[in-house]
């Protein structure tokens, strides 16, 4: 029976990849081997769960298992598996585009490494593992039978650029690709080689919940009834004679489900190995089996490395759902809170409703029971840690964990214990919130805090100078997520949150017959900036400083707006308070000025001149920076007189 045989061009990007992997990955390539025997798995997975619904599917080829077959003499390597197959148009879309938005994803944490190799992580991280083919393949050969279809699909491509695919037979569903192997080097391991094959699988594969099989010959002894002998009862000729056994090679241990004194460092590294496609060790793990009105067994691990693609819009949660060892689903957000996005592991739930939809999941009583207790043990692990772990943990994941405050007010009060800050006093290193409020002046009531991008420049904000002086620590906040987390969180152990660039700081009042002798320079000033400024008062922030600006207190702060516009949200600027420092030489020179000629041109200058400092003292830019300039160099040329000049025989008059 003759079929059209189709040949298309990969796409691109596809190209690309293909390349990437190829020429990359040179040292790792026994990757090819774990990442088709995982997607052999997943494809048994799925007709394991189609069965629990469609019943008669499996027909009578109910025995799962994932076949290996080397071929020494044709250079061959073959993996099939009896899982649920692919369509025609299936192959199209899965095989020849490459998993879709994988492809995309894969490029950009290319782009973002700024490597010309490929972390072995990567490869299966993005849906390209089926690529890692061509690392030891001069030609890859896939053919396919969908479960409940007739017809099968062959594809076939060397990795330059294109492919063919037409329809064939095959007996049986499920999926074989053959391996045309690239001529070895002499230090190059042999994929047909028993041994070699074997230590992959071992160290690759050996959770796989199903059998990894290999035929492999073996010298065995000829049963007594079947040997030659002499007359006097000695076997004469070959007492042996080889023979072929099917093998597992793997251990198909579901380690979650025995007790933790029965696995070792060892399988718990392997696992998770297996489990994250992580080559970094995980920091710690949780291993929970959860006994009363429910059962269910759960294996988490906290990673010690942000993953790469965390922050991929199509980026998968950790949590692989299982039912009797059966596998439901590799993207379970119902069973983790997004603030614990980074955690990886497995929960089995033996009382799972099988017929639950993915849209329904979250309605289920059993698993909302689930996701509580696990977030409680895990909170239980990270208060339990020590100082050293927690930081590591702190600095990978910290800005992930505020999440919570906003997203989890059950869990409020436990996630604000386990935040962390460097503060103006803590020289550089991070404190809890505990601690701040531990070491607070007597009579203090507040938490101050300011937030921005650096703490550095925070450090230095004319905004903190008053709060200095009274030598008050503040809080350094500078994750974007930092300004949510205030705002929703309000108060931490009775004090109140009070931001050190917002409102009157009560610090002590300022001098009212003072300040008074300034109400017409500063209503003057108001007149001037009416389109940047609210008002204009005298600080209760600076010390050494000419001028701030400040918000009310539930202003968006400065911060906050230029987080808003650089994600695209509107924001549209508040305006705020010119503060000026008084007690300032410069201030006093501008009033002095303004009572005596009130229309004096220069003042108008001045008042920009005030308002422009003000915002490049909190790190803002000017609206025109050529104008400030030029007035600065004006200014800086009139302060320095001609006799000053002739004193110093600077110029000759």
């Amino acid at each position: 029976m003759e079929h059209k045989k189709e040949t298309h061009q990969f796409k691109a990007e596809v190209v690309k990849v293909l390349k990437l992997i190829i020429n990359s990955l040179y040292s790792h390539p026994e990757i090819f081997l774990r990442e088709l025997i995982s997607n052999s798995s997943d494809a048994i997975d799925k007709i394991r769960f189609k069965s629990q619904t469609e019943t008669g599917i499996l027909g009578k080829d109910a025995e799962f298992k994932i076949r290996i077959v080397p071929d020494r003499k044709a250079r061959t390597i073959t993996i099939e598996d009896n899982g649920i197959g692919m369509t025609y148009d299936e192959v199209v879309e899965n095989i020849g585009t490459i998993a879709q938005s994988g492809t995309k994803a894969f490029l950009e944490a290319m782009e973002a490494m700024k490597k010309d190799t490929i972390a072995p992580e990567l490869i299966g991280q993005f849906g390209v593992g089926f690529y890692s083919s061509f690392i030891v393949a001069d030609k890859v050969t896939l053919v396919t039978k969908a479960a409940g279809t007739k017809t099968a699909t062959k594809w076939e491509s060397s990795g330059d650029g294109t492919y063919t695919i037409e329809e064939t037979a095959k007996k049986g569903r499920g999926t074989s690709i053959t391996l045309k192997l690239k001529e070895r080097g002499e230090d190059e391991a042999d994929y047909t080689d028993e041994w070699t094959i074997r230590d992959v699988v071992k160290r690759h594969s050996d959770f796989v919940n199903y059998p990894v099989v290999m035929d492999v010959e073996r010298d065995e002894p000829i049963p007594d009834a079947e040997l030659l002998k002499d007359s006097s009862g000695e076997p004469i000729g070959e007492t042996t004679r080889k023979v072929k056994r099917e093998e597992t090679l793997n251990s198909m241990k579901a380690i979650w489900a025995r007790s933790k004194a029965e696995v070792t460092e060892e399988e718990y590294a392997e696992f998770y190995t297996h489990i994250s496609h992580d080559w970094n060790p995980a920091l710690t793990h949780l291993h929970i089996r959860f006994e009363g009105t429910t059962e269910y067994n759960a294996l988490l691990y906290i990673p010690s490395k942000l993953p790469m693609d965390f922050a991929v819009r199509e980026r998968k949660h950790g949590i692989n759902l299982y039912c009797k060892r059966v596998f439901i689903m590799d993207d379970c957000r119902e069973l983790m809170p997004e603030y614990f996005s980074f955690v990886k592991g497995v929960v089995d739930a033996p009382d799972l409703n099988l017929n639950i939809s993915r849209e329904i999941l979250q309605q289920d009583s059993l698993v909302r029971n689930i996701r509580k207790n696990l977030v409680k043990r895990l909170f239980d692990l990270l208060e339990g840690m020590d100082s050293q772990m927690y930081e590591q943990f702190y600095t990978e994941f910290g800005p992930i964990l505020k999440i919570g405050i906003p997203t989890d007010p059950d869990n409020r009060d436990r996630i604000a214990k386990l935040l962390r800050y460097q503060t103006t006093r803590s020289d550089g290193a991070y404190i809890s919130l505990a601690d701040y409020t531990a070491r607070m002046q007597e009579g203090q009531e507040e938490i101050y805090y300011i937030t921005g991008e650096h703490a550095a420049t925070l450090l230095n904000s004319p905004h903190l100078e008053r709060l200095k002086e009274k030598d008050m620590e503040v809080v350094l906040m500078t994750d974007p997520v930092d300004e949510f987390v205030v705002q929703v969180l309000r108060s931490f152990e009775g004090r109140k949150f009070t931001s050190a660039e917002k409102g009157d700081l009560s610090l002590g009042k300022v001098d009212e017959k003072k300040r008074h002798e300034f109400d017409g320079f500063f209503a003057f000033l108001k007149e001037e900036l009416s389109d940047k400024v609210k008002d204009v008062k005298a600080s209760t922030h600076l010390k050494d400083s000419l001028a701030c600006l400040s918000g009310e207190t539930y202003d968006l702060s400065p911060y906050l707006e230029k987080i808003m516009k650089a994600t695209g949200q509107k924001a549209e600027p508040a305006k705020r308070t010119l503060e000026l420092n008084i007690e300032h030489a410069a201030v006093a020179n501008i009033k002095f000025l303004y009572e005596k000629n009130g229309k004096a041109p220069i003042l108008k200058e001045y008042a920009r001149l005030l308002f422009d400092l003000a915002l490049i003292a909190e790190g803002s830019k000017v609206d025109d920076p050529a104008r400030f300039s030029k007035a600065i160099g004006s200014i800086m040329a009139e302060a320095i007189t001609a006799e000053e000049l002739i004193e110093g025989d600077a110029i000759e008059v």
